[in-house]
């Protein structure tokens, strides 16, 4: 049976939006999570450059990665939001007809 994702092609690209921004944001909060991890090893048995530069590219990458995720976040949910807002204007539309 087809849901109504399948038959719809702007629910199915926010479904994939959706999808990726989740994803988006794991991956950035799991880079910040080693980030921290790295950073606390480097304070218990000292700092290298290597270590350093672990911390470094991972808030880097993080924040590359978490930025984007969470705006598509944000707007996947005002789209799911506006949609439901819109759906006693589009009946009451309808019924005028």
């Amino acid at each position: 049976m087809a849901t109504e994702q399948d038959l719809d092609p702007v629910l199915a690209r926010r479904s994939r939006a959706a999808r990726w921004s989740r994803w988006g944001q794991r991956c950035g909060y799991l880079l910040f999570a080693l980030s921290v991890v790295v950073f606390v090893v480097g304070l218990i048995i000292g700092f290298s450059d290597s270590i350093a530069r672990i911390v470094i590219a991972a808030v880097i990458a993080g924040s590359i990665v978490l930025a984007p995720a969470i705006i598509m976040g944000y707007a996947v949910k005002a789209a799911i939001r506006h949609d439901r807002e819109q759906a006693p204007h589009n009946e009451q539309r309808r019924s005028a007809r």
